[in-house]
């Protein structure tokens, strides 16, 4: 590959001022100051001849130096105001990487970190034309043909295709993040479709809104469609419906539904209801002879039991009398204690809203379901596509965090339990993220349930081989703990500026300048950060083949050409009432 070589038409100026992460132009022919733009990559000259620091433009100005006091001046230099204004034109530039012409036996190779800092008078160069191509195809191809991700193409260069290393988006979690209509779900369709072309992607995608689907209908589907089940789903037994029966749920995440902390017997509340849950599944280990299970299991292990028969042993607590002097009945050590807690479960389990967690199909009983659900979300499967969406659509939002905080304990429980040579990576995709792993100051006991799960991933996920995608229009209202840890970013249009903050503090201070684009940013349009990618760009993401559900709607056209359906508005209602938009 040719080196980039710099013309004296290439020349902006020379250095002035050089700190950690900024370096200030004077800008030598005040003509070329037009030319140049705020997001433009320059070449500054280092002591070293094969070797070029290159730098992002933030700032393009003027600098008017003081106007001498015309008193003060001698009649010989008594010459106009305009002539009394020394001005040169000055450009600010964040230092990105290091290029080189030879690096060892690598020619043109360039990296992120400043190995030589340029110094006062060293000239600066644009880098455009011939040399823009070849410095985007430098970028492109420092990732090996296996790892590429192709995601769109380079705003500066639409000749030049955006790759990120996929190997490295996944490995170290990442974030979509963009304001509503910024096009977030186009950006994660082109990540799936992407994926899709692999021969074994394993990839879960908690879907909110249901908008994915359309990613599943077509022939050349990219994904297998499962739906959290609704109450219309309750009966029935296609695969595609997912239930979380009740015995999924860990101690804390079922008190955390039902148990009234403010209640003066909430501690014997939890107590009998501990004891229950463990004694009943003792019992069912026993009847299958799980006998290796039974020695070492506890309350939070998932094993089957029978609801009914633990909501007739609350009961029994609750009415038993005691025996007193003479054996005469007295009042029962939990007589009366319980009633409020087993209302509350009573009218949980018939809800049916809440089905899939209190009504689950009667397979979900049998010792081997979980594994076979396990299997379906991350095992192999040759009539699946190896990337699976969840509709959580119908999931009431009380218990939204509860429901993601299961499934994503009993991933990364799996992966722990599972030798380290056997795992196979996956990720998981979270929708519309603060909806259900909001800052911690802000959680209920509800969500921080899913929270402790979700930022246990975060942490140690990496070592575990799973992979966080954290996706949201409100970066301020999600967990802080997760998006520290994520070290991708692809960052949509944001005008909000405590969200802007918020991706500010998370980035390198030689990047925050590049933020100042956010609210810029056309539809489709994303900055482009992280360890998957050397240069941070502004990227035009590629329209996905197979467009996800959330188009926005044309309020001016529609109001013009067409009228609101009565009978649409009365079936809804319907729906409403029956909890199904079946």
């Amino acid at each position: 590959m040719d080196k980039l070589m710099f013309q004296e038409n290439d020349t902006i100026g020379s250095v002035i001022y050089v700190d950690t992460n900024q370096v200030l132009i004077e800008v030598e022919d005040n003509e070329k100051i037009s030319l140049l733009n705020v997001g433009s990559i320059v070449a500054i000259q280092t002591t070293r001849s094969f070797e070029f620091t290159i730098g992002i433009i933030d700032k393009v100005r003027r600098k008017a130096n003081e106007l001498m006091e015309l008193e003060d001046l001698t009649d010989e230099y008594n010459e106009s105001l305009e002539e009394a204004y020394i001005s040169s034109d000055v450009i600010q530039v964040s230092l990105i990487g290091t290029y080189k012409t030879v690096d060892g036996d690598t020619k043109n190779c360039f990296k992120r970190g400043i190995d030589t800092f340029p110094q006062i008078t060293h000239h600066c160069y644009s880098i455009n034309g011939n040399n823009l191509k070849l410095f985007m195809n430098i970028i492109s191809d420092d990732v090996s043909l296996e790892k590429q991700l192709v995601i769109g193409k380079f705003a500066i260069d639409d000749n030049a295709t955006a790759i990120l290393d996929g190997d490295k988006f996944f490995q170290r979690h990442a974030s979509i993040l963009g304001s509503t209509g910024s096009g977030k779900s186009w950006c994660v369709a082109n990540l799936i479709e992407e994926a899709s072309k692999l021969n074994n992607p394993n990839i879960i995608v908690l879907d909110m809104h249901g908008e994915y689907k359309s990613l599943c209908d077509t022939d050349k589907k990219y994904a297998d469609y499962y739906k959290i089940a609704g109450p219309e789903d309750l009966e029935n037994d296609d695969e595609k419906y997912v239930f979380l029966p009740y015995w999924l749920l860990n101690r804390d995440e079922m008190l955390s539904m039902i148990l009234d902390r403010s209640d003066n017997n909430a501690p014997n509340q939890a107590s009998r209801f501990t004891f229950h849950v463990r004694e009943l599944k003792e019992e069912t280990l026993r009847e299958l002879g799980k006998s290796k299970v039974l020695s070492t299991f506890t309350v939070d292990s998932p094993i089957p039991f029978n609801m009914e028969a633990l909501i007739t042993r609350l009961k029994e607590d609750d009415t038993k009398k005691g025996i007193g002097a003479n054996n005469k009945p007295v009042k029962g050590e939990w007589e009366g204690k319980l009633t409020r807690f087993i209302s509350r479960l009573e009218t949980k389990i018939m809800d049916k809203r809440y089905g899939f967690l209190f009504q689950p199909n009667i397979n979900t009983l049998n010792y081997d379901w979980l594994s076979k659900l396990l299997c379906k979300m991350i095992g192999a499967d040759y009539e699946r596509k190896g990337i699976k969406i969840i509709d959580f659509s119908e999931v009431p939002s009380d218990v939204l965090p509860i429901v993601t905080g299961i499934i994503s304990r009993l991933l990364f429980d799996v992966q722990i339990w599972m030798d380290e040579e056997k795992r196979t990576p996956f990720a998981i995709l979270c929708d519309e993220a603060h909806l259900y792993l909001p800052i911690q100051e802000d959680a209920d006991s509800v969500q921080k349930q899913a929270l402790g799960n979700f930022e246990r991933i975060a942490k140690e996920g990496r070592k575990y081989g799973i992979s966080l995608v954290v996706i949201s229009q409100r970066p301020s209202d999600v967990s802080k703990t997760i998006l520290s840890q994520c070290n991708n970013f692809l960052v949509l249009r944001l005008s909000n500026d405590r969200d802007k903050s918020v991706i500010r503090n998370l980035l390198p201070d030689a990047l925050k300048s590049i933020l100042d684009q956010l609210p810029l940013l056309d539809v489709g349009e994303a900055i482009a950060v992280g360890d998957a990618i050397l240069l941070p760009s502004r990227i035009r993401l590629k329209t996905p083949q197979l467009k996800p559900m959330s188009a926005t709607k044309n309020f001016w056209i529609e109001w013009e050409n067409t009228k609101a359906d009565n009978a649409a508005i009365i079936e809804a209602i319907e729906n409403m009432r029956c909890q199904t938009k079946e």
